[in-house]
């Protein structure tokens, strides 16, 4: 056992390791420094940019044996408000046709719109009734997000039953 440590830290094989290790790392660099890549010229990169432009709309028309194209009317008026709207009662966002409610912070349509209420939403009413613009208004609250909140036109809102 001995002679296995006497040969381990013998000069000559430490010195021996040192210069091998040496001895590779400096093959390595000079592999590194033959195979290395001439450097570029800066050239300006350009992007590949592919323009697709929108559809047009065909013209349509009609023909003598063709029906003419019904134009759906727009009414400006919402709904009637519902009658049974009340303190306490949950209700729900109906009839935007998804575009959504304005929760509003004041009544009123010259007032800042606060938030968005979604078709389906249900609220719960705190505050209210409020004329103001020829339209009822309702203070609405998120039943579980109370950030969730203002006043809304009653026109667009009917009572849920069990939220």
């Amino acid at each position: 056992m001995r002679n296995v440590f006497r040969w381990l830290f013998d000069p000559w094989v430490i010195l021996g390791a040192v210069g091998f290790g040496i001895g590779l790392s400096g093959a390595a660099l000079l592999l590194l420094w033959l195979t290395r890549t001439t450097d570029l010229p800066n050239a300006e990169a350009t992007a590949a940019i592919t323009v697709i432009a929108l559809p047009t709309p065909t013209p349509v028309t009609p023909s003598p044996t063709s029906p003419a194209p019904v134009t759906p009317t727009v009414t400006g008026a919402p709904p009637p408000a519902p009658a049974n709207l009340a303190i306490g009662a949950y209700v729900q966002v109906t009839g935007t046709g998804g575009d959504g409610l304005r929760l509003r912070t004041d009544p009123g349509l010259d007032s800042d719109v606060r938030m968005l209420g979604l078709e389906g939403e249900v609220f719960v009413i705190q505050d209210g009734p409020r004329e103001a613009d020829e339209y009822t208004w309702w203070y609405l609250v998120g039943p579980f997000d109370e950030t969730r909140r203002g006043w809304a036109v009653a026109n667009y809102l009917s009572v849920v039953q069990n939220p």
